[in-house]
């Protein structure tokens, strides 16, 4: 199996130096490089090609989340050509996950912005972090559980201000909206197709079909959408 390929970006040497000691004591993933700031690991992506870049977001220079708006630009540039040229073949990396000691929300909402596919605080555990990077390689997206409790209060106090739901949840089936419900409750592919009585695979395609109908980028930006539109709701069994 191909292992994955992480690029460390902070500007803490002591910092890289632990999540490189985490990262690589577990088979199957490699740390291919380090920034020590945003522009660098801009160049770094490029050249290296990682699958998951670890991202800092206060950095001197260019700060993490303007490095992660031009890393996700010139991905979705690469994936257009790729698409172009050989229609069909699979999407090109790298994903982000951004790493932070600041557990403010200005940053999550940011980086969710920037087309981080995860968020993660410093001060989780190394098996949390080692699963983030998985999950990230994986193609998936990852919000921490105080993360996303989080998002779930802003989206929905913004939506009892608000506006009616998305005419886009129009176009989705039953059974669609039936997996954007507990891809809200956070469920993985394998847990929905557990609950629904579906192949692991028919499950994914679900998934795919959902996130194009809506114009989502990943799975974060689907919790997102569900509970701004009141697909999920607080307090849904989870």
């Amino acid at each position: 199996m191909t292992a994955i390929r992480v690029l460390l970006v902070d500007d803490h040497d002591l910092v890289r130096m632990g999540f490189r000691t985490i990262l690589e004591s577990e088979p199957g993933i490699e740390v291919v490089g380090e920034a020590r700031d945003g522009a660098e690991a801009v160049l770094r992506a490029a050249e290296l090609a990682p699958d998951v870049v670890c991202m800092d977001v206060q950095m001197p220079g260019m700060d993490g989340l303007e490095a992660t708006r031009r890393i996700v630009a010139d991905r979705s540039a690469r994936e257009g050509r790729q698409a172009r040229d050989a229609p069909g073949s699979a999407a090109t990396g790298p994903g982000v996950l951004v790493l932070t000691t600041f557990d403010r929300d200005d940053y999550l909402f940011a980086a969710l912005d920037a087309g981080a596919s995860g968020f993660l605080l410093k001060n989780a555990s190394p098996e949390k972090l080692v699963d983030a990077v998985q999950v990230v390689a994986a193609g998936d997206a990852l919000l921490a559980p105080d993360v996303t409790r989080r998002v779930i209060e802003r989206v929905t106090t913004e939506r009892e201000a608000a506006r009616p739901a998305d005419e886009r949840l129009d176009d989705l089936t039953e059974r669609e909206t039936e997996v954007l419900r507990l891809l809200a409750r956070g469920r993985s592919n394998a847990e929905i197709a557990g609950e629904l009585w579906l192949g692991e695979a028919t499950v994914k395609t679900h998934v795919s079909k959902v996130l194009m109908k809506l114009g989502l980028r990943d799975r974060v930006h689907a919790v997102v959408f569900a509970y701004e539109n009141g697909v999920a709701v607080p307090g849904d069994p989870a």
